[in-house]
């Protein structure tokens, strides 16, 4: 029987997601001494491919791998033809609209803002009723608004440490993020026992591991 083969975001998600496949019996013996490799299968049943985040869906969609793990901010952002399976408890988050302390957002000019997640960000104002004019940046998007690039950005924030550090204010809350597990459509038939025992065993470890987390918590 050959392997599903699984396209894994490189980075905090495969760090965050790695317990959860071990808690689950895949032997991720490789990915805890990865070193500089992006293939491992030590795991006979499964085949993990190490990509960065946005690639996911492209192995996805050209049939490549049979199953993604990547954030809920790529789902929405591409343009997604494949089945989301499986809601994970790692990896939350949320956009954030966020600026300078003197930034209105009720001002009546056309704003500008900055973003990793044009379509998202176009979305969210679109939403609102709000015409602005969108930049794409790919790197540190908190200087857009301390640079006079942008008057605000829109961006993922987990703890909201990067832009207290940076002297930026939230100012208004977008879409939350989370970890997906994602199928190609055509595997979800190929492979369909396969792709069930590994959803089922990833969502009971998933779930204990939030309530671990949750009595943790209520110490």
């Amino acid at each position: 029987m050959e392997p599903i083969k699984i396209a894994l975001t490189k980075g905090r998600t495969e760090q965050q997601v790695r317990p959860l496949l071990e808690a689950s019996g895949i032997d991720c013996q490789g990915l805890r001494n990865k070193g500089r490799k992006l293939i491992f299968d030590d795991d006979p049943r499964y085949e993990f491919i190490l990509v960065k985040a946005p690639d996911v869906l492209t192995y996805l969609n050209n049939g490549t791998v049979q199953v993604g793990i990547v954030g809920s901010d790529i789902l929405d952002e591409q343009v997604n033809f494949q089945y989301a399976m499986l809601n994970l408890s790692v990896g939350k988050c949320r956009f954030v609209l966020a600026s300078t302390a003197d930034f209105d957002p009720q001002q009546q000019r056309r704003k500008i803002i900055a973003t990793k997640y044009p379509n998202i960000t176009k979305r969210y104002f679109d939403g609102i009723g709000e015409d602005v004019e969108i930049i794409k940046i790919e790197g540190s998007v908190e200087l857009a608004p301390l640079t006079g690039l942008a008057d605000a950005i829109v961006d993922i924030v987990e703890t909201g440490n990067t832009l207290r550090e940076n002297h930026l204010k939230v100012y208004a809350r977008l879409q939350p993020v989370n970890t997906k597990l994602v199928v190609n459509r055509l595997a979800l038939r190929q492979y369909r026992s396969q792709i069930k025992t590994l959803i089922t065993n990833l969502q009971a470890a998933d779930q204990k591991a939030a309530q671990s987390n949750v009595k943790e918590w209520t110490k």
